[in-house]
Parts: C-alpha cells; sequence; structure tokens
C-alpha cells in the first residue's frame, strides 16, 4: 500500500514537470524575448518578471504611505521626481515608503550607518529563490510556512524575511553575528506582528555559518545570503568611491555611508570569495539538512575560485542565475548535495 501510494506521488510529480516545461517552452520563454527592452527607461529594467519595481518609483503615491519621504524629493535635470541618492537619510526613507506600499509593512527604521540596502535588487534574489525552489518541485513555486528560509546575515534591515514572507509565505530564520543588528532586526519583526514566521537569530562565533544557528535536528529548504564583498575597510571605501564616480558623482564626503554598512556588513577577511569558501565548507557537515545553498556574487572574477572549492567539497549539482537591475549584474550561485531522486523526495515528503 505504501508502495502504491509512494508510486502515484511520483506520477503526480512527472505530470507536473511535464506540464511546466510545456508552459515554459510554449509561453514563459515567449514573454522573455517580448519583454527584453520593454522596461520604461527611468525604471529598473532587467529585473524578474514577478518582481514589483519595473516602473519609475511614483513619489505621489509613496509620499502619500510616507509622509516623511516628502522633504527628500527633488526634481533632477530632466525634470523628473527623484531623490539624492547620495543621501543615506532619503534612501532610508525612500525604503521604508517602498516596504510600506509594496509589502504593507508598516513599521522599519533603522540606526544610523546601518546597511540600506536598494529594495528591488533584494525582491529579485527572493524571486529567483522561488524560481529555484519550484525546479525542485515540478515547476510549482512552494509556498506557505512549512518552507523554511535561512537568510546568513539578516543584518538590522531584515529586508529578505520582510519580502520573502509578504511574497510567498514562507518561514524565515534570520541569523547575524552583529548583536546590534538582531535586536533592531527583531524589533522590525515584533513591531509589524510576524514573530510566528520570522525567528531572528545571533551568531556568537564570527567565523561560523551554520553552527551554532540551526538546531541540531533542524532542516531548511534553502539558505540565501549576501556576503560582504571587500576584504578591507579600505577596499570598501575605495569601491563605493569608485561606483560613484561612475555613476556621475564627482564627489562625497563619506561615499560608503550612502546605504550605510557596518565593518561585518561590508568587509571581512578574505572578501567575498574567502566567506563564500568558508560556507561552501561548513555546509559539507549540513548538506542533508537543506535541499539547497545560496549566495550572491557580486564580482564575476570571483567564480572561478568559487566553483574550484564547490567541485572541492563534492556538490551534485550547481547553478549560477544572473541578475541585473539596470546597469548592475549581479549572480546568484546555487548548490546541492542531493541528486534528481533525492529532490523529488524532499519535495513530496516536505512540501505537501
Amino acid at each position: 500500500m505504501l508502495i502504491l501510494k509512494y508510486k502515484c506521488k511520483l506520477i503526480i510529480y512527472f505530470l507536473r514537470t511535464f506540464k511546466h516545461n510545456l508552459y515554459y517552452f510554449r509561453y514563459q520563454k515567449k514573454d522573455e524575448l517580448n519583454t527584453r527592452g520593454t522596461t520604461p527607461k527611468d525604471g529598473n529594467s532587467g529585473l524578474h518578471l514577478r518582481n514589483k519595481h519595473h516602473a519609475s518609483y511614483n513619489f505621489t503615491e509613496l509620499v502619500g504611505v510616507c509622509p516623511e519621504l516628502k522633504s527628500f524629493v527633488i526634481i533632477n535635470k530632466f525634470k523628473i521626481e527623484t531623490i539624492d541618492f547620495t543621501n543615506a537619510d532619503g534612501v532610508k526613507m525612500l525604503n521604508k515608503a517602498l516596504l510600506q506600499k509594496f509589502y504593507g509593512i508598516s513599521h522599519w527604521d533603522i540606526p544610523k550607518n546601518y546597511l540600506c540596502p536598494p529594495i528591488p535588487g533584494r525582491a529579485d534574489y527572493i524571486h529567483n529563490t522561488a524560481d529555484l525552489l519550484s525546479s525542485s518541485n515540478g515547476g510549482i513555486i512552494p509556498k506557505g510556512k512549512s518552507i523554511r528560509v535561512l537568510d546568513i546575515g539578516v543584518g538590522a534591515n531584515c529586508i529578505y524575511p520582510l519580502i520573502g514572507h509578504k511574497e510567498y509565505g514562507w518561514y524565515f530564520i534570520g541569523s547575524d553575528s552583529d548583536a546590534f543588528s538582531v535586536k533592531v532586526a527583531s524589533q522590525i519583526v515584533s513591531a509589524n506582528d510576524l514573530s510566528n514566521v520570522i525567528d531572528i537569530r545571533h551568531q556568537a562565533n564570527a567565523l561560523a555559518i551554520f553552527k551554532g544557528i540551526l538546531k541540531p535536528t533542524e532542516i531548511i529548504d534553502i539558505t540565501l545570503c549576501n556576503p560582504p564583498f571587500h576584504s578591507s575597510a579600505e577596499e570598501a571605501q575605495f569601491g563605493s568611491s569608485k561606483k560613484w564616480k561612475n555613476l556621475g558623482y564627482k564627489k562625497t564626503v563619506k561615499p560608503v555611508l550612502n546605504f550605510g554598512g557596518q565593518t561585518n556588513e561590508l568587509w571581512c577577511k578574505g572578501g567575498e570569495v574567502g566567506f563564500i569558501t568558508r560556507m561552501i565548507f561548513e555546509s559539507i557537515e549540513f548538506k542533508e539538512r537543506s535541499l539547497w545553498f545560496t549566495s550572491l556574487v557580486s564580482k564575476s572574477e570571483h567564480l572561478n575560485a568559487i566553483y574550484v572549492a564547490l567541485k572541492k567539497a563534492g556538490v551534485v549539482s550547481v547553478k549560477t542565475i544572473q541578475m541585473t537591475q539596470g546597469n548592475k549584474i549581479s549572480r546568484m550561485v546555487a548548490w546541492t548535495f542531493l541528486n534528481d531522486m533525492q529532490h523529488i523526495q524532499w519535495s513530496l515528503k516536505r512540501w505537501k
């Protein structure tokens, strides 16, 4: 009887997969081709099709939900409403308005100089994560609290859990080695009555990733990580100065602080490659306790070193997904230690 039940589940899975593939080749691929270059010039081109931020910011609507934003709105040389993106307070207020309008987050605030990431790019990571999970579920995006996601380095802003839960209903664990970030993120979660679906945990060992965060028998479905980009404070400062120069700003007093960022958020020993490499080798110990492991990779030249580490770790499959926001290109690298049949068994058992 159990064998017959399992066979029926397998048939359902393969029928889902066939339906998904048929849809993709007949419709979705066509939609992708038709939407290239159609995003408004003043909007955020290249974003995921489900991303809510394709259009230009409507500051009238945003000020309507967040009146504090009004004092930061300016008219640029093209007679278009915008804000000064070198102004950290203005960027924070824009984020507050976007979270309120698009995700129903009514209470959100972070301390001065803490990382205040751009919302559209963070939403893209969430949507690509959903697609990755669907690839293990016959093309169907699994939704609801039964899907458990670990956000490594959640930060004081708590952006990924807030967007991920609001979009897909997932349950989040957010970890951070900065105790104050944990306190602020926990306050945001509590203020928005999300404590039952977002659990913020302190990582006491700054060199550990999963150890000390996941409980002995705890299982998650996927991890997210936006690792520190730089290997030193000087490199972080130089990188931010170069960014603003490329964007046409001649000079900024403190270029690193436009989107904020504390030491542990901006740089770490070994930089991005060092952090992700540690994450890869520590993931071996948890290879049967998470279906997928993922991380953002900001620089394409870092990919080869990451692929070498993944090969040494003995992963079964690696996927690299490119993401674009305006002129900025990043990529999401995902790996799993489980084979195709184990992915099927995982989804049938956990994602009912």
